[in-house]
């Protein structure tokens, strides 16, 4: 700390008699909102921008995705989104890849865009876990040449 630093933190020492207001962390909120023509997008689009702190607002209308970046609390972007009389959710999809069992009853959506499966509660998750062997014995057990032989027989 330079003395601009240790003169800076203390003021801030002395003048605590007043409350500390707590910084925002800068986040990004991706929400997943019912939009059909270039009006609904604008319309949401405006509402959102509106909210203090917010950076940027990205709508992607294919998807029905809005991603909201800026010192912004989802909650607060939800209710918004929620105001302009649209339906809307905090986005429920995951990449597929990051999912044990992708095509599980629980986790497939027909309605999730390309590459995308139903985020699931590990709580409420009824699927049974998936145990990956990335040892190469596991791997080399079975030859790819002969399906009908393995190297334990």
């Amino acid at each position: 700390m330079g003395l601009g630093g240790t003169l800076e933190y203390i003021s801030d020492i002395m003048s605590s008699d007043k409350p500390r207001k707590k910084k925002k962390q800068f986040n990004t909120v991706e929400l997943k909102v019912r939009m059909d023509c270039d009006g609904c997008e604008l319309k949401v689009k405006k509402a959102l921008s509106s909210l203090s702190g917010v950076k940027s607002v990205e709508i992607n209308r294919k998807q029905q995705k809005v991603t909201v970046t800026g010192y912004v609390e989802a909650n607060k972007v939800l209710k918004k989104a929620k105001s302009t009389g649209k339906k809307a959710e905090i986005w429920p999809y995951v990449p597929y890849n990051l999912v044990s069992q992708p095509y599980a009853a629980a986790a497939y959506d027909k309605k999730a865009p390309p590459g995308y499966v139903r985020r699931l509660d590990h709580n409420n998750s009824t699927t049974a876990t998936v145990a990956r062997y990335d040892d190469p014995a596991y791997i080399n057990m079975f030859s790819d040449d002969n399906p009908n032989a393995c190297s334990i027989m």
